[in-house]
């Protein structure tokens, strides 16, 4: 869709509201894509969920790991509840039209969580750097007192960040073209609309994308060349396998988020393509929350136990 020429400072009429375009491009595919993501929704609720619960009551998961995961599940809960329930929303009543206010909310919802899931899963690796490497001192540097804070913090730094950003983005006036090419307010194409220089809310972006992705994910990439050396030193083949398993789901998980959203917000603003954005958005957004629970459950035993006694009851 071509944007409409944004016009003089002279006939500027402030917006009030825009329209997520979402997925208006395939009409014939609404009702489909309705059922599709409110299947996805449901599965991932319910899974993650799952996980959350059986890690606070199962006395054989009350580990440092398990905790991590616990908190990790309820973020994705609370990560996707910031984007599927407007899409479906849009998809269900075809009224694709969200205030400044909503707007601005949902965006600093979703870079908090967002935020929050990057430092969070820096931390996981973190974990299970201390758990390999250097397994006797684990229980004392991995500690109750020590994890709190961990999660503490993982929640709560990105939080004045992401409202200063947000608040910077809306700050700008916004006039004229009010259509989103997207399915939530994400910060490249809501910049899009806005009338004044956003130069330095692009160079904003760019600062706290660094920070809080390119940085977890460096810790997370030198924490597993750590792993990969120790494990690779280990003389039993079982003993590399079983160390290989702990973190390789962990990995995967890594893979799918971080790769999504390096290629997202760390690429130079004329290669924001429409439609690009969006499909990449899916992956970080929606398909890492549904893999996740599928991806630890399936590779691990201790959680595949827990399970079958919960359903067992």
């Amino acid at each position: 869709m071509n944007h409409q020429e944004k016009p003089t400072e002279d006939n500027l009429t402030e917006l009030m509201e825009f329209v997520l375009l979402g997925f208006a491009n395939m009409p014939h595919f609404q009702w489909f894509l309705f059922g599709l993501f409110l299947i996805i929704y449901i599965i991932i609720l319910m899974s993650n969920g799952t996980i959350f619960l059986i890690t606070k009551m199962d006395p054989a998961l009350q580990s440092p790991m398990y905790f991590f995961l616990a908190n990790f599940s309820f973020l994705e809960i609370c990560y996707v509840s910031a984007t599927i329930p407007r899409m479906l929303m849009n998809l269900g009543t075809q009224k694709r039209s969200i205030s400044l206010v909503a707007c601005a909310t949902q965006m600093c919802f979703v870079y908090m969580f967002g935020g929050t899931e990057c430092l969070l899963l820096s931390v996981m690796a973190y974990d299970r750097y201390v758990a390999i490497c250097h397994p006797l001192h684990y229980p004392l540097v991995m500690n109750y007192r020590v994890c709190i804070q961990m999660v503490t913090g993982s929640w709560t730094i990105g939080i004045p960040i992401m409202i200063g950003l947000t608040y910077q983005v809306f700050a700008l006036p916004f006039c004229g073209f009010n259509q989103i090419n997207h399915f939530f307010c994400d910060i490249f194409p809501v910049l899009k609309l806005a009338c004044g220089d956003t130069f330095v809310n692009k160079m904003f972006v760019y600062v706290v994308s660094v920070l809080f992705v390119m940085v977890p994910f460096l810790l997370i990439l030198g924490s597993y060349s750590k792993i990969i050396s120790i494990v690779l030193k280990l003389p039993s083949v079982t003993s590399r396998s079983k160390a290989f398993s702990t973190c390789s789901s962990h990995l995967l998980v890594v893979i799918l988020f971080f790769g999504s959203g390096i290629i997202t917000y760390l690429r130079p603003n004329n290669q924001h393509l429409q439609g690009t954005d969006k499909v990449l958005s899916l992956f970080y957004t929606i398909l890492t929350p549904m893999f996740n629970p599928i991806i630890y459950s399936l590779r691990n035993k201790d959680v595949i136990m827990a399970l079958r006694k919960l359903l067992c009851k």
